[in-house]
C-alpha cells in the first residue's frame, strides 16, 4: 500500500473514532460503509487532503459532500434494509449514491449538473459500484418514474419539501435530509416517513449544511 493510501486509510480510521461513534452514531452497517468508501476520490484532487473533516468539503460551486457525522446520523435514522430502493436529491460527485449503495439493493442519483454527474459515474465505475444508476434532471421534481422510493435522502439543506419528493416515498417509506432556509445560520435535520396520505416529521439535530440549488421558495407578493 502506498504512503498516500495508508495515510488516507488512517484519515478514515480517525473519521470512524473521533467523528461518527462519540456522536451518536452506533448503527454498524453504517460505520462500515463509510470506513470502506475513499471518500477522497470523490473530492477534486486539491482538496483530498481535507476529504475526511468534520464539515462538509466543496466539490463544485455552490456544492458539497455532506459533513461525515451529519450523513451518518441521518442514514443511522432511517433504519435502512438491504432490500431497499433508495433516491439521492443531489448526487454531485457521488459520495452519498456510494454509501446508500452499499446499505440498499439499488441507488439512483439524481443530478441537475451534468459534468458533475458524469463524474460521479466515472468514480462509481472505478470503484466497482454496479447497483447504482445516474440520472440527470430538475432536483425538485424527484424521479416519478422510477419510484416509489423506500429512502429518499437529500443530499445538501432544502428551505422545504417539494410534494412531488414525498409523492415519490413509497408506504412507509423514509425521507432524510436538513431544513434550512437561505438565510437562517442553522438548519434542522429531520425525518419524514409515509404512513397512507400522511407524512409525518420528525426534528432529529441541528445543522449547517449548505443548501442545494433548485429548492428556493418562490418569491410571494409583497403590499
Amino acid at each position: 500500500m502506498a504512503q498516500a493510501e495508508r495515510q488516507f486509510a488512517e484519515a478514515r480510521r480517525q473519521m470512524v473514532l473521533t467523528q461518527l461513534r462519540p456522536n451518536k452514531v452506533i448503527d454498524e452497517q453504517v460505520i462500515d460503509a463509510m470506513a470502506a468508501l475513499p471518500r477522497e476520490q470523490f473530492v477534486p484532487k486539491t482538496y483530498r487532503g481535507v476529504a475526511y473533516m468534520d464539515e462538509d468539503v466543496a466539490v463544485a460551486p455552490g456544492r458539497y459532500l455532506m459533513e461525515p457525522m451529519v450523513l451518518a446520523r441521518l442514514l443511522q435514522e432511517a433504519e435502512i434494509q438491504p432490500s431497499e430502493v433508495a433516491l439521492v436529491v443531489g448526487a454531485a460527485t457521488g459520495y452519498e449514491v456510494a454509501v446508500l449503495a452499499k446499505l440498499t439493493s439499488t441507488v439512483i442519483g439524481l443530478e441537475a449538473d451534468a459534468a458533475l454527474s458524469q463524474l460521479a459515474a466515472a468514480t462509481l465505475q472505478g470503484l466497482g459500484i454496479d447497483n447504482v444508476a445516474l440520472v440527470e434532471g430538475a432536483l425538485k421534481d424527484g424521479l416519478a418514474k422510477q419510484g416509489p422510493f423506500n429512502i429518499i435522502l437529500l443530499a445538501g439543506a432544502v428551505p422545504e419539501i417539494s410534494p412531488a419528493l414525498l409523492d415519490q416515498l413509497a408506504e412507509g417509506g423514509r425521507l432524510i435530509g436538513v431544513l434550512r432556509a437561505s438565510d437562517a445560520p442553522i438548519g434542522q435535520a429531520v425525518i419524514v416517513k409515509r404512513n397512507g396520505n400522511l407524512f409525518p416529521q420528525r426534528v432529529l439535530f441541528d445543522s449547517g449544511t449548505p443548501g442545494l440549488p433548485g429548492f428556493d421558495r418562490a418569491a410571494g407578493f409583497v403590499f
